[in-house]
């Protein structure tokens, strides 16, 4: 049996490649939209998977540390490690910034990890190249995301770090990259003053009667102390002991040391359900859109190539060919362009804009399936405007035209 879509099409493969091109690249733009989101989701499970801890300790009552800010003191993990369950437990510090190197600066999430050595939560899992931190100060890790390599100088407020180390996937639930430095240097990053504010403080501090007491020696030297350090960290990760469950130990934690306490799946709800949620809702929007853009491109296609052979239909009609052969021919011209349209749009999805996207974008075959089906679907109802001009065309056409 000949086929009159393939037919057709063959007849006019230029007009129909071309469109189904052009309909293919708001395709991968589609597909990428719904791989940007698969991404934030994944930088959120990556960042949650690379801190290595069970349960997260933050300030009362927060959504620290990630999707608020949270502040406690840097030697509540001591505290914690005597509850039971917990195998070890570490301060940590993120402070997202602009991270100054030689030709300009890249946007990070600024590490303070606890001392220990690899292992500890909190720690990057594995380098790429390089070592991990071994000093106290003015060492630094970074994801090689950053661009860093290593034996670079970067800047953070006024210190200078020495890059040591590179490692991969290691971002932020905003897909910056991350960069680890001591927890020292990080307290001290997060609440570093300039040299006129440090001294214009002073001078208040000294000014201020209540700290000037004759009986009181060393007083005041005291204060101005204590207000160049910052005795506070994020929060603590937790790593809880084999055998026992994380929600019973968060319990006890919450119970005894009257603080917020997050598992694993908590934090990934806070995370995914609040932290990225008005940014899956935009990317639904844009996902909505380009479907009903799309769809109004494939109907008007097929309607006007339909118009274009009004009389050939009309001729088919009166040589008595049924109606539903002429559904079937509109029908397969609508889907083999939707066709050509998914296939050219995952290629340059994959291939072209995936790549060169700023953000993680992750491409899941199940998307694609999903996608493709929705292809189809949409060229099929798009073509229902063709299918009922087509039926309406009067067979006397053939002989009048």
């Amino acid at each position: 049996m000949i086929s009159l879509a393939g037919r057709d099409i063959l007849h006019s493969w230029g007009k129909f490649v071309f469109t189904g091109m052009g309909l293919g690249l708001l395709i991968g733009i589609t597909l990428s939209m719904a791989g940007i989101y698969r991404g934030m989701v994944d930088d959120a499970k990556v960042l949650l998977d690379n801190s290595g801890a069970d349960l997260w300790v933050v300030q009362k009552d927060t959504l620290g540390p990630y999707a608020e800010p949270s502040s406690l003191y840097d030697d509540t993990w001591r505290g914690l490690l005597g509850m039971p369950g917990v195998e070890e437990a570490a301060s940590i510090i993120y402070l997202t910034m602009q991270v100054g190197k030689n030709d300009g600066d890249v946007r990070a999430l600024v590490t303070g990890i606890a001392p220990g050595g690899p292992g500890m939560p909190g720690w990057p899992p594995f380098l790429v190249a390089g070592r991990q931190i071994t000093r106290g100060h003015y060492e630094a890790v970074a994801d090689i995301a950053s661009g860093l390599e290593l034996g670079d100088r970067i800047r953070l407020r006024r210190n200078q770090y020495t890059v040591v180390g590179l490692t991969r996937r290691m971002v932020s639930s905003n897909g910056d990259p991350m960069v680890f430095i001591p927890l020292k240097d990080a307290q001290e990053a997060q609440f570093l003053k300039d040299n006129d504010a440090i001294r214009a403080q002073r001078r208040r501090t000294a000014q201020n009667p209540a700290f000037n007491r004759p009986g009181v020696p060393g007083l005041l030297d005291a204060v101005i102390a204590s207000q160049s350090s910052n005795p506070y960290v994020n929060a603590v990760l937790v790593r809880v002991k084999q055998g026992h469950d994380p929600e019973q130990v968060a319990d006890s934690i919450r119970r005894w040391k009257r603080l917020t306490v997050y598992t694993r799946s908590q934090m990934e709800d806070i995370l995914v359900g609040k932290l990225i949620a008005t940014a899956a809702r935009q990317i639904f929007m844009f996902l909505v859109i380009l479907s009903l853009v799309s769809s109004a491109i494939v109907a008007f296609i097929i309607y006007t190539l339909t118009l274009g052979k009004i009389r050939e239909i009309a001729v088919l009609k009166l040589i008595g060919t049924r109606n539903r052969t002429i559904i079937g021919l509109i029908m397969q011209q609508s889907i083999a362009l939707g066709v050509i349209g998914f296939v050219v749009g995952k290629i340059s999805a994959t291939l072209v804009m995936a790549p060169i996207f700023p953000k993680y974008v992750l491409l899941e075959p199940a998307d694609s399936v999903v996608g493709f089906f929705a292809v189809v679907l949409i060229c099929i109802l798009s073509s229902i405007v063709a299918i009922r001009t087509a039926l309406k065309v009067d067979p006397a056409e053939a002989i009048g035209g």
